[in-house]
């Protein structure tokens, strides 16, 4: 089950062996109504921001270029190259930051939970 957070297993286990709590869906339903789209519309408009914009910049960039130096389409395809590879460098480290984030959201929540 996925809770925008974390995957839960579903199980016939008490997650937590927390007592009065046997249902194996309580810990994964208690993070799920913490969830808001905030959190998911944040990273999409951040990793969303990472891809477009660089190729936008790369295209415009190479575009100048080539008119400048008579090169179509080679410095064109180069930016776009580069771009492409700011985008992927971008995504992947506001990916691990958002990931870190969820993580330590996620035991928080968890050891909240526990002493509970």
């Amino acid at each position: 089950m996925l809770t925008g957070s974390r995957i839960c297993a579903i199980s016939e286990v008490n997650p937590l062996n927390i007592e009065g709590h046997e249902s194996p869906f309580y810990f994964c339903a208690n993070i799920m109504k913490k969830e808001s789209w905030s959190l998911v519309l944040r990273v999409m408009a951040n990793l969303s921001i990472w891809i477009a914009a660089p190729v936008i910049i790369g295209s415009i960039l190479g575009e100048w270029l080539d008119e400048k130096f008579n090169t179509k389409p080679w410095l064109l395809l180069a930016t776009i190259g580069v771009a492409f590879i700011v985008s992927m460098y971008g995504l992947v480290l506001n990916a691990q930051k958002e990931f870190k984030k969820i993580d330590e959201d996620f035991d928080k929540d968890k050891n909240n939970l526990e002493k509970k």
